[in-house]
């Protein structure tokens, strides 16, 4: 389980008025509250699966072998209670189906502190923490991540590590300046807190390799020509979903074509927040697709295919969604009309062998952004092998 929280110094400094709260061992303990009553759904097992990590990383406590969801509050307050002894009071949660019991505990807090904007260090520990998915999902292992942005003053450091002593924590800090990250390296030892620069090492190894000192400040963004560059590309792509203004197309950097739940959109948006110009047309049995999509230049026209039986799920979850009745949501997602109109797509996509086709089945959007942006560079810089720098 993967809970989540942004915690506020004014929190913590009212939790910190009492010195003599502050445990000496790092432990905390848990009283759940009230049980609100469980939802019964019914699925297949892989999207059980899916279902339950999606669920656990959003911070809900599920029963494995009866299937039920419990909603716990992602955000606890940061104010702990008295620390209580194990053999005072159990800190676990117990779910049962009458054979077997799943035990879920109250995690462990991983504190995140920045200096800036805390984007760094919370995809970092979120890539680190998608290495344990065997045992967020398999085995409930409870995780709560905690991020402190902003955080430039030596004062509210220390207080953010007095906070995480109480819970025993691990603290993973960027801190660019070398005094901060020294102070944080110090209070994390005398509170005996696992700790890890993430900024640091690689930062003073760049410096090594430049023969350059570092700035030793937060990382900013100025409103430079590239940020107005990518202001203008999510505006763009905004504007061109769904096949609106065909006649636009040539002003795209990329354009998707797939049929419907595909992900064009989701792909359009991302790829945009990283500064391209993106449409998306989608194809559809019974309707022409746009003239200007085969007059622009084909090499920057991809093509979206997926698994039948997943997207015959996904169009099944999205008719429910939108309160479709029965007679619309069985032609929009029965078997033989989701075959149907892959296959139609298909055809139109060998037609065009230019095209590159991507199959999303399985992937995150961030695996099928990188599949794009390295077909497209490759091709604007004649390249025959995946490139992995970038030029600055």
């Amino acid at each position: 389980m993967i809970a989540s929280s942004t915690f506020t110094l004014r929190n913590l400094r009212l939790s910190l008025a009492d010195p003599h709260r502050i445990p000496k061992p790092p432990q905390t303990s848990y009283e759940p509250g009230s049980e609100p009553q469980p939802r019964k759904f019914k699925a297949s097992p892989q999207l059980s699966r899916w279902s339950r990590a999606r669920s656990l990383r959003s911070g809900r406590k599920f029963d494995r072998t009866g299937q039920q969801t419990q909603l716990l509050d992602p955000n606890p307050p940061p104010q702990l209670k008295e620390r209580v002894l194990p053999e005072q009071k159990d800190t676990s949660l117990t779910a049962s189906d009458g054979d077997d019991d799943v035990v879920m505990t109250t995690g462990k807090s991983i504190y995140m502190v920045s200096d800036g904007t805390g984007w760094t260090v919370e995809h970092s520990v979120g890539a680190a923490l998608g290495q344990f998915e065997h045992c967020l999902v398999d085995r409930n292992c409870a995780v709560n991540t905690h991020l402190f942005s902003g955080i430039d003053d030596v004062g509210q450091l220390m207080e953010i590590i007095k906070q995480a002593a109480k819970e025993g924590a691990m603290v993973v800090y960027t801190l660019a300046d070398p005094s901060m990250a020294e102070s944080a390296k110090q209070a994390c030892k005398i509170w005996g807190l696992p700790s890890i620069d993430m900024l640091g090492p690689i930062t003073q190894s760049i410096a090594s390799h430049l023969n350059v000192s570092p700035s030793g400040g937060p990382r900013r963004y100025p409103l430079t020509d590239e940020y107005f560059q990518r202001i203008e590309a999510i505006e763009f792509t905004i504007k061109q979903d769904d096949g609106a203004l065909p006649q636009n197309l040539h002003k795209a950097d990329i354009v998707l074509a797939g049929v419907s739940r595909t992900g064009k959109t989701p792909l359009s948006i991302y790829l945009s927040q990283k500064g391209y110009k993106v449409a998306n047309v989608p194809i559809v049995m019974g309707v022409p697709l746009p003239k200007t999509l085969f007059e622009i230049d084909p090499e920057k026209v991809f093509g979206l295919t997926i698994n039948p039986l997943v997207l015959q799920t996904i169009r099944r979850a999205r008719a429910k969604s939108l309160g479709f009745s029965e007679g619309v949501r069985s032609n929009y997602s029965e078997m033989d009309h989701v075959r149907e109109e892959l296959e139609y797509a298909r055809k139109i996509l060998a037609q065009n062998p230019v095209w590159p086709v991507i199959e999303v089945t399985g992937k995150a959007i961030e695996e099928t952004a990188a599949v794009v942006l390295r077909l497209y560079h490759d091709r604007k810089n004649k390249c025959s092998m995946p490139r992995i720098s970038k030029r600055y």
